[in-house]
């Protein structure tokens, strides 16, 4: 066989890989060597597989990444830095990329998918593994994470002794804080505005294990108790494999929101592309406080199909949009999310006209069902209508027209601060992705992430309530509820309206 080195360099990593749990997860800084630690524990579990009758060590593996870029250029380098074409045979660069390694009586089917490839998201769902390995997990919808859970542990047959081990392994940067990943690895709490479904499924299982390295570098303060300086972590992991140099120089010219997720592996957002909508101005365009529902407005719903069905809700009062609410769901098909809509329309929204827009592609029919999203959500009492466009550009703009206008000298658009989701896409989660080119070069269509599904479903909403309707021939514009001058939508209860100025006081 092929000689083959390799030593965790520090007790979190080392820990991580003996670990036998179903579920690992690992949380560390750049450079701290957890991807090669997991490239590296896919073959140690091939070699640790019990032989078959023929003597032989079968086992397949995915490897998953959010994006086809970044899973060439990325995942797929480092797999490929340790186990070359030379000395482990050659890799198959068509769709789906797959190194299949055949050495002695190892034999190891690695199978390497993109989640913005439809035909690889098919793939997953259908393949018998052994194990799974999801690379930067916090770019991956917790959905996708539950769909894996069910395709490992079925490789190889019990026919041929069944797997030895099965499970899936995890490496991530550190997440933000309302991530899937912080909630179950218990550093937050489940949010009180997650439903008691979902809920439910942020619960860590028994099984489940996270691990977190240290970070690279500590920090120096001054009286005010400011950052002033970093000077290398003496307790940081994989410090044998990287230069002295290497933390100092990648924090230059680096904001301190950057180095604290990547460097100090603290929870945090970054702003990794460029914003869709650069003029969404948090204290702007984010309640203080949250929003009613304002009795007798026709209530607008959007709603974004897929593996991770969204809808948002809202309202338009006196020229304003006022957004209240959003459904994120987790692993959920149309049947159980028209029911959910249901209920929040139901009891939340109750005795308000309802208008209902969603992806036109949710128009046709799935493969495995006669039905259409859209017959299904009627057949549960929901009037939903495709949006009368599916173009990217007319949805944008119906969303971005409203960012920059007033109404009686107030921002025309209005979030409740409960839809976090939204708020974090607009705050850069739903982005351009940068270009693998020299420059600032991006793409020309935002990026399908945690994010996308959510925005989609406002410009669904704001394209099918009229906004934009100068770009589409003979669409007509919301009808706008009129109140008088002295509504308060903040200090109303249902049918009771106050004086005092809800516009002036905001």
């Amino acid at each position: 066989m092929t000689d083959f080195k390799y030593k965790p360099d520090g007790d979190v990593l080392k820990g991580f890989m003996k670990d036998d749990s179903f579920f690992r997860g690992i949380r560390g800084p750049v450079g701290s060597g957890k991807s090669v630690g997991c490239c590296v524990e896919v073959f140690r579990r091939a070699l640790e597989q019990k032989p078959n009758d023929d003597g032989v060590r079968k086992s397949r593996w995915a490897v998953i990444r959010n994006t086809n870029p970044q899973l060439r250029t990325t995942t797929i380098k480092t797999w490929l830095d340790w186990f070359p074409e030379s000395d482990w045979g050659n890799f198959k660069w068509s769709v789906p990329y797959t190194h299949h390694i055949t050495v002695n009586d190892l034999d190891l089917e690695v199978i390497f998918l993109a989640l913005d490839r439809p035909e690889d998201v098919k793939k997953l769902l259908s393949l018998e593994l052994t194990g799974i390995w999801v690379n930067e997990a916090r770019e991956i919808p917790k959905s996708i994470i539950d769909a894996c859970t069910m395709r490992v542990g079925r490789y190889p047959s019990m026919r041929e002794g069944g797997a030895s081990w099965s499970g899936v392994i995890c490496d991530t940067n550190a997440p933000e804080e309302d991530h899937w990943w912080a909630i179950m690895s218990g550093e937050v709490p489940i949010p009180d505005h997650i439903p008691r479904e979902q809920a439910t499924m942020l619960v860590k299982p028994d099984n489940w294990r996270f691990f977190v390295q240290p970070p690279a570098m500590t920090e120096k303060f001054n009286d005010k108790k400011e950052v002033t300086s970093y000077s290398l972590n003496k307790d940081a992991e994989n410090k044998k494999n990287i230069l002295e140099t290497y933390y100092p120089n990648l924090i230059r010219g680096k904001t301190k929101n950057w180095i604290d997720v990547y460097v100090m592996n603290r929870l945090g957002i970054i702003q990794e592309g460029k914003p869709v909508y650069p003029d969404f101005v948090t204290e702007t365009h984010l309640a203080d406080e949250e929003i009613p529902v304002a009795a007798g407005v026709p209530l607008y719903v959007g709603i974004d199909f897929g593996l991770t069905p969204s809808a948002v809700f809202g309202q338009k009062v006196r020229g304003r949009w006022l957004v209240q609410a959003e459904i994120v769901a987790i692993d959920m098909g149309v049947v159980r999310f028209a029911e959910l809509l249901r209920q929040e329309i139901s009891t939340r929204f109750s005795g308000l006209d309802v208008y209902i827009y969603g992806d036109p592609a949710g128009d046709f029919r799935a493969q495995t069902d006669e039905s259409t999203p859209f017959q299904i959500l009627r057949g549960a009492g929901l009037k939903a209508v495709p949006a009368p466009s599916n173009s990217v550009d007319l949805r944008l703009e119906a969303v971005a027209s409203q960012l920059t206008k007033m109404s009686e000298g107030l921002p025309a658009f209005l979030i409740d601060r409960r839809c976090q989701t939204l708020v974090k896409g607009f705050q850069g989660g739903y982005c351009y992705r940068r270009m693998q080119v020299s420059g600032e070069r991006y793409d020309d269509k935002p990026e399908k992430n945690m994010y996308s599904h959510i925005h989609d479903a406002l410009q669904y909403m704001m394209l099918g309530a009229g906004e934009g309707r100068s770009l589409i021939a003979g669409q007509k514009p919301v009808k706008a509820f009129n109140a008088r001058k002295g509504f308060d939508i903040f200090k109303r209860t249902a049918n009771v309206r106050k004086n005092t100025s809800f516009w002036n006081r905001l």
